[in-house]
């Protein structure tokens, strides 16, 4: 049961300092629509997405509307679609893609994820066709996102997969230069990737989860920073034990409301509860940065010295808070560093203050990883490739979800500004150390052996 004060403290979080439910997403499996002619594997996904997506806006925007909590998306996660569709080439996968984006259109849906596949071990037919198909995939549906896992603690990384996934990133970025590389935003590359996530682009249905399942994603940046500002304006010198106190109180509170709302949609769906990801996704809104709260916390800016500390502080704060608010704490439930959708975090990388350096050290305490970082177009497929083995390797090595989502801006040089809009937000291309030249490391290929930490039977 909530207290009087929780129930006021809750809704001067609703009306003053931007919480909301950032996402309910619908898992469908299309395992059982499985088929070896193409026509009829699309048509049976649509069918199954229509009948268990067509209500989601509706239900959402409905129990939102009840609890006064703003639904802001509504999206749709598939299996792995190098799984579901493993049978067709690339240019069958890409018809498969077209349809994906054409069930999330109708269903009112902003971003479809599950054109994934989970390489971190070797590649499949099925896996090797659907990489193939990622850029003509992302460049020609405005809806549908991908995600490849190369790699695991228990696997190790599969370098083969990470070179590919370096020329595939530029690639999609060049076939969407029109739009700033658009479509390597909607691409993003995993290590220890969750069945359960239902943030973008990295959003699937894990195989081992229900049939149909809603997972949750809640975020309050802004609703985190109010409550460290009152803490510190009614005692300047508290120390950090009492803030990551503070924060965690805060996050289990933010946890509640999620979960409150998952459960009821799942519930006038008809379908399974999953999980509720609690995790500090910004907008490039002011006053609902992940950025703002490092300033709050007394640093100058995110990428200064300390940035390091307080972000594990923050995280390990966020987690802990959501474990104590529910058993089905899920998918990333961290916090998110996203250069161009957090309006804060782009001013610091803006003015240099946070390097690409600065910003992988910080990506071993958080959650996602180097995520929506614009570099220089002429960045080559081997550094993209050795950009993203480095960050693997902070997930494998500390048994962590971590992730890569690059975007090689085409025509454009470290300083110059982009423009993707809405969530995405705007930002200035960040420079890469060697960036233009070879990098012959990545070339080797094969298996970087999976660290001791996996022999944990």
């Amino acid at each position: 049961m909530l207290s009087e004060r929780e129930i006021l403290s809750t809704l001067a979080m609703l009306r003053d300092e931007h919480l909301d439910l950032r996402t309910v997403t619908i898992g469908i499996s299309l395992l059982d629509c499985v088929s070896d002619d193409v026509n009829r594997f699309i048509n049976r996904c649509q069918i199954k997405i229509a009948r268990h997506a067509a209500t989601l806006v509706e239900t959402a925007n409905r129990i939102g509307d009840k609890y006064g909590i703003k639904v802001v998306n509504k999206r749709i996660a598939v299996s792995p679609i190098a799984v579901a569709g493993a049978p067709f080439n690339s240019s069958q996968l890409v018809l498969v893609a077209r349809a994906l984006d054409h069930a999330a259109k109708s269903a009112g849906i902003d971003f479809i994820g599950g054109f994934s596949a989970l390489v971190e071990k070797g590649m499949a037919s099925g896996d090797r066709a659907l990489i193939a198909a990622i850029p003509e995939a992302l460049a020609s549906t405005e809806r549908v996102c991908a995600s490849v896992n190369v790699a695991t603690t228990r696997a190790g990384i599969n370098m083969d997969a990470v070179l590919k996934m370096g020329s595939i990133v530029k690639e999609t970025a060049e076939l969407t230069a029109s739009a700033d590389g658009l479509g390597a935003a909607k691409l993003v590359v995993f290590a220890n990737i969750p069945p359960d996530i239902p943030f973008m682009a990295g959003a699937y249905l894990g195989i081992g989860e229900a049939d149909v399942v809603i997972n949750v994603g809640v975020s309050g940046p802004g609703v985190i920073k109010k409550a460290i500002d009152r803490a510190l304006a009614a005692d300047a010198a508290i120390d950090l034990g009492r803030i990551s106190e503070i924060i965690k109180q805060t996050a289990a509170k933010v946890t509640r409301a999620g979960e409150l709302i998952g459960r009821e949609v799942a519930e006038s769906l008809g379908v399974s509860f999953g999980v509720v990801d609690l995790s500090l996704a910004p907008t490039p809104n002011a006053g609902d940065s992940v950025g703002e709260i490092f300033q709050s916390l007394g640093l100058r800016s995110i990428g200064v010295p300390g940035s390091t500390a307080a972000l594990a502080l923050l995280n390990d704060a966020v987690k802990k808070g959501g474990a104590f608010a529910s058993s089905h704490v899920g998918g990333l439930s961290g916090a998110f560093i996203p250069v161009s959708e957090d309006l804060n975090i782009a001013a610091a990388a803006a003015q240099g203050i946070l390097s690409l350096e600065k910003l992988e050290a910080l990506t071993a305490v958080c959650s996602v990883g180097l995520d929506m970082v614009p570099l220089p177009g002429d960045t080559s497929a081997e550094t993209l490739a050795a950009i993203i083995a480095d960050e693997m390797a902070i997930g494998v090595i500390n048994k962590k979800t971590t992730a890569a989502r690059l975007i090689p801006v085409p025509g454009k040089k470290a300083g110059d500004k982009i423009h993707f809009g809405g969530l995405l937000g705007e930002g200035t291309i960040i420079p890469v150390n060697n960036g233009p030249n070879e990098n012959r490391f990545v070339r080797h290929g094969g298996r970087i052996p999976a660290p001791v930490q996996s022999l944990n039977n």
